[in-house]
């Protein structure tokens, strides 16, 4: 028998994310978020007009979900401390939690959900990045800083690292990118030298 407490947007999202968590989102089905809420599948039509309504409402909660992560990594930190907790949270993320973390890069959102949290974590990481770098080229190394923690989190779940591709390569990279940082205004003027 539905219970119309357990009909609310939220808890279907919640449940969802449950199932989603543990099974992946090839395995989502409108059937499967209905049987677990004890509920007819039409009832969940009310809240999701179908079965990409709900993954779009998903990876938005999973965009959330990690951007709240990368917040409280940040905290009140000094900007270089600040981008390493945030590098190791993101990476955290993404093995603790792979199915949820695949859900952050599908592209299901609508326009509005574009302007919402996609928007709010682009802010929000490109802000930590221009403490470190600048506000002039904060878009371009807030990018290459995704790219390389993307990269790296994606070679890990393939479980390639080993002796010749040490894990260390993580936080050499990191190293890298933010010496790359410090070095920027150095490089911008030897790039503007007359040549020899």
């Amino acid at each position: 028998m539905p219970y119309p407490s357990k009909t609310d947007r939220q808890t279907i999202l919640t449940t969802a994310m449950q199932q989603t968590a543990r099974e992946g989102i090839e395995n989502l089905a409108m059937r499967s978020v209905a049987a677990a809420l004890h509920l007819a599948p039409n009832a969940l039509y009310r809240y999701f007009a179908n079965l990409s309504a709900l993954k779009a409402a998903l990876a938005e909660e999973s965009r959330a979900l990690l951007l709240k992560v990368l917040k409280n990594a940040a905290g009140a930190k000094a900007p270089e401390k600040a981008i390493r907790s945030i590098a190791l949270a993101y990476m955290k993320f993404a093995q603790e939690k792979p199915h949820l973390f695949a859900l952050t890069l599908m592209s299901f959102t609508t326009e509005a959900e574009e302007n919402g949290v996609h928007r709010e974590s682009w802010r929000f990481f490109r802000g930590q990045v221009a403490r470190i770098y600048g506000e002039t080229r904060a878009s371009e190394a807030a990018v290459a800083l995704w790219a390389f923690l993307h990269g790296m989190t994606v070679l890990q779940a393939a479980e390639v690292f080993g002796e010749t591709k040490p894990a260390s390569s993580f936080e050499f990279g990191l190293k890298m990118w933010i010496g790359a940082a410090s070095a920027e205004p150095r490089i911008r003027a030897d790039l503007h030298k007359e040549p020899l």
